[in-house]
């Protein structure tokens, strides 16, 4: 198999969580990874097996993981797009670090690279709006902690079911 093989959102994990402990320890033990993730032993050995298998990783039982040149660019795009996505959940939605954590992990896996690419525009975007223009921002960022909309806010768009007939 090789490395441009799809890889599960479970993998990607095992990717991102090797990439962390290798930045802090050089290299990663299976009891590593698995506390990393909170998954038992058995199921950092399948897949790491996995990942080796698509020449992400260099493994060999009861010994070090590392990732390899490959693996090594896999598990830092996903950390990026993590990062990116966090970054978004928690600077301009407002979200909590757990629950922003949390839902950056899911949607760093689904999120297709067009959305992530416009995403990053409308970041850039909303950092290069004067700060004497953001009112639009203070009243979301009310909104969020008070948690209520605006009256004059946006609703949910209607459907054709819930037009009159």
């Amino acid at each position: 198999m090789a490395e441009t093989d799809a890889l599960t959102a479970s993998l990607e994990d095992y990717l991102e969580a090797i990439l962390r402990i290798e930045r802090s320890k050089r290299a990663a033990r299976a009891k590593d990874i698995a506390d990393a993730l909170h998954v038992h032993s058995s199921s950092v050995t399948g897949a790491l097996r996995a990942l080796a298998r698509r020449r992400l990783v260099n493994y060999a039982p009861y010994d070090l993981v590392t990732l390899t040149p490959g693996g090594r660019r896999r598990a830092a795009d996903v950390a990026w797009r993590h990062e990116v996505l966090r970054g978004f959940l928690v600077n301009v939605l407002n979200l909590d670090d757990g629950v922003a954590d949390t839902g950056a992990c899911r949607l760093e896996h689904a999120i297709p690279p067009e959305v992530l690419r416009r995403l990053i525009l409308f970041i850039e975007a909303l950092r290069a709006v004067p700060s004497e223009h953001s009112g639009w921002l203070r009243d979301f960022e009310r909104q969020c902690h008070d948690g209520r909309r605006q009256e004059s806010g946006p609703r949910r768009p209607r459907t054709r079911k819930d037009a009159p007939s």
